[in-house]
């Protein structure tokens, strides 16, 4: 198929996944990188109780509440 016909379909609010080749798939910017961080036994207490309420791991909040925080200081 073309690009040309591919764009077209994409475009067109068309599936073109099975145009894609999904393996070779990246997302630049957003691999994973691992980091240690080492919290206060209150404040891994703290991070627990909210977790729990919102019903989500402690590394989702954590990830949560610092995308947000990133994202106010950049558009704010």
């Amino acid at each position: 198929m073309k690009a040309s016909d591919l764009d077209k379909k994409f475009d067109e609010n068309d599936d073109v996944t099975a145009w894609l080749d999904l393996k070779k798939a990246r997302r630049p910017g957003l691999e994973a990188r691992r980091v240690n961080v080492d919290f206060p036994a209150w404040m891994v207490q703290s991070l627990d109780k909210e977790a729990h309420r919102l019903g989500v791991t402690r590394q989702a909040l954590i990830k949560l509440w610092l995308a947000d925080k990133l994202d106010h200081r950049h558009t704010g």
